[in-house]
């Protein structure tokens, strides 16, 4: 085995090759947690690991809570289900909350203004009512806690690590938070060490073959953490090694369904790529600069046979969707086909007739 067959077999991990799941929840749970401080492209991530989707059934799923948006794992926004949510984020906030603590400092928020925070919040919320960022922030300055300089922001997302609040539905093309305890019946609390098994085995299970150190990555956990959590599902993986690395992937899987014929249009911040510490087995580092900038954004990529051959982007008009796309090298007109037929996915996907400009 080498790194291309690693990439390979991740396509069929991920559910982007092959793909055998059948709803957007069941997407979400394979993945564990899924990258989404790009809204529209994670529902994206979502519906190109699931054929027949549309962009307006993710979001229903999203507004009916079968699917959350919120902070865990690292400091950004995640996808996470319903099924999940509980113990994932009692095992992963109080990580979150130590990174953002030199800037908390700096905003002047200590656990009393949280505190106060919290209480005008969940007041807001009582009975189901779903609210704006700008709805909550006005309820919060009304009782003189100022949210200027991104300080609502990070109240919110202390909102959120604390358990108090969820994402709700969207209302006017905006986001709401919600009563995390009001939208998801709370479910048995799990101990940390079942909760870090469970984290391990479906990370391994959906983003296999991955070593430890892309484990730490994705997770944010401490490397003895993720060590504990990989050796007490160990039993459900083998490994292999390549370049002296050990990656684990589940014992269960087959790499017969791929047949290696597709190219694939993934999102901005797909897993695909965002997920692992070393990203070379799909990204060559003589690539990376292309496809990722230098402040961090992960672009839309194309893949053809495990690899990253190039990026895209779209541009919305009212009557169809422009894709352009721009490889990293010459290639034949078999590729630009099979991006053309994944093109026609996406356009499916947001209910737009497509059209391809081809870049190189």
């Amino acid at each position: 085995m080498n790194l291309r067959d690693i990439s390979t077999i991740r396509l069929i991990s991920h559910q982007i090759a092959a793909p055998q799941l059948k709803s957007a929840k069941a997407i979400v749970d394979w993945m564990g947690a899924m990258q989404a401080q790009d809204y529209a492209m994670a529902k994206w991530a979502i519906g190109c690991r699931l054929p027949g989707s549309t962009d307006q059934m993710i979001e229903r799923a999203i507004n009916k809570g079968e699917i959350l948006r919120t902070h865990l794992l690292r400091p950004t926004l995640h996808l996470v289900s319903q099924d999940d949510i509980y113990w994932m984020q009692a095992l992963t906030a109080h990580q979150i909350k130590a990174r953002l603590k030199s800037r908390h400092k700096e905003l002047e928020l200590s656990e009393t203004v949280f505190n106060k925070s919290n209480a005008i919040i969940e007041n807001a919320l009582t009975g189901g009512k779903q609210l704006t960022r700008e709805e909550l922030e006005a309820e919060i300055e009304k009782a003189d806690i100022a949210t200027i300089n991104n300080r609502g922001y990070h109240l919110l997302v202390w909102a959120e690590l604390d358990g108090l609040v969820c994402s709700g539905a969207t209302k006017g093309g905006k986001h709401t938070y919600a009563l995390l305890e009001e939208r998801v019946k709370k479910t048995h609390p799990i101990t940390k060490e079942e909760a870090l098994a469970k984290l391990a085995r479906k990370y391994f299970t959906s983003h296999g073959p991955a070593t430890l150190k892309d484990f730490v990555w994705w997770s944010g956990l401490s490397v003895s953490d993720a060590n504990h959590g990989l050796e007490m599902a160990k039993s459900e993986f083998v490994s292999v090694t390549v370049d002296s690395h050990t990656y684990w992937l589940a014992d269960s899987f087959s790499p017969s369904q791929n047949d290696g014929k597709s190219a694939y249009l993934l999102p901005a911040f797909d897993e695909f790529i965002i997920s692992y510490k070393d990203r070379s087995a799909a990204l060559s580092l003589e690539r990376f600069n292309k496809a990722v900038s230098n402040n961090g954004v992960f672009r839309p990529v194309i893949v053809f046979n495990g690899q990253v051959m190039g990026v895209w982007k779209r541009s919305m008009k009212k009557d169809k969707v422009i894709l352009e796309t721009e490889l990293f090298e010459q290639t034949d007109r078999r590729l630009e086909s099979l991006i053309e037929i994944a093109a026609k996915q996406f356009g499916y996907f947001i209910e737009k007739k497509t059209e391809v400009i081809h870049k190189i």
